[in-house]
């Protein structure tokens, strides 16, 4: 039994490190995003380029590592990868940008992040699951501490489409967990996220009109932090780090968790793209956004401790074994 207990202690603290990986990774997109969008491409544009490099990539992982397997593994969960690939990244990403155009972005933000608390309502209302009252007080803080970190009540306005595009955001990263989660240890991270990238890129291609990128823009040197970088580090960066890392560190995340815990510990992609934005553009927190973030860890904090024995009885595959939001280029002030 002891042997047991550190196992699943091993896999619970193993849980918490990915998922705090998975949102530095994410909310480090931000910086290098907006760098991007403000050398020239448009929001969309940045995003099409991210999700199709990352799908390039996740596809060649998958062909190498998985060889033909890699197919069989795709028709025998095609459903879920078609709800992962519209819902879980373009609709996530595709519904934020419009919340974002008719909303203020803070507010933008605040709903897409509501998604874990769809996540809960799901689980408790649907699944019928008995929801864990910890990681239900650490959504409801984290929400809180968001809240304060976007400042919603700057230019607060109502937009009837904003706000439906907003929840149909948040609604799609709660299918990001709920369908990782519910996949279970059958669905292959690099297959997931090839199939899904392939799919997501492929519906937002009219939207965003990738042969309209100005591709010259990634060969020339882009300002960033007072400095420059050559265009094509920074969306090397986007593509490698802030998502091939983060959705494989994620996607272990979830079914080292649960959908609850997890979705309620990604709060802190908010407070990295913060901090992060701080460090690298200069963009300075007032004391409202620093006490926000301490909210929302406080959150964070009462939801991995929810994370039981009983939660964390199915340990994830790696990359190298058969095993899987927006998100978007993210930072609290910026289109992610």
């Amino acid at each position: 039994m002891a042997h047991l207990d550190t196992g699943a202690g091993r896999t619970r603290a193993g849980g918490l490190a990915l998922i705090i990986l998975s949102s530095v990774c994410f909310g480090g997109s931000g910086p290098f995003g907006k760098a991007l969008i403000e050398a020239g491409l448009s929001p969309l544009q940045a995003v099409w380029v991210r999700i199709a490099g990352a799908a390039l990539v996740f596809t060649a992982l998958a062909a190498t590592v998985r060889g033909r397997r890699a197919w069989t593994t795709a028709r025998a969960h095609l459903a879920p990868l078609l709800g992962y690939g519209v819902g879980a990244i373009a609709g996530c990403q595709g519904l934020y940008f419009l919340a974002a155009s008719r909303l203020p972005v803070g507010i933008a933000i605040l709903l897409e992040f509501c998604g874990p608390v769809l996540v809960l309502l799901w689980l408790r209302l649907v699944r019928r699951v008995q929801v864990q009252r910890t990681a239900a007080h650490g959504v409801a803080v984290a929400m809180v501490g968001l809240a304060l970190v976007v400042q919603v009540w700057d230019g607060l306005r109502l937009d009837a489409l904003g706000l439906a595009a907003g929840l149909g955001a948040a609604a799609c990263q709660a299918a990001y967990f709920l369908l990782l989660d519910r996949m279970g240890d059958g669905a292959d991270p690099l297959v997931t996220n090839a199939a899904g990238g392939i799919i997501a890129a492929v519906v937002l291609t009219p939207i965003a009109l990738p042969w309209s990128v100005p591709w010259h823009i990634l060969a020339g040197p882009v300002p960033i932090a007072g400095h420059t970088a050559p265009g094509w580090a920074l969306v090397a960066w986007i593509i490698a780090i802030s998502t091939v890392l983060a959705y494989l560190t994620g996607n272990a995340a979830v079914h080292r968790l649960s959908a609850q815990v997890a979705g309620a510990l990604s709060y802190t992609e908010a407070v990295a793209a913060t901090l992060i934005a701080w460090v690298v553009l200069g963009e300075h927190l007032n004391p409202v956004q620093l006490l926000g973030g301490a909210v929302v860890l406080t959150g964070a904090y009462l939801a991995q401790r929810s994370v039981t024995t009983t939660s964390t009885t199915s340990v994830p595959l790696s990359v190298a074994e058969p095993l899987p939001t927006p998100e978007l280029l993210d930072t609290s002030k910026t289109p992610h």
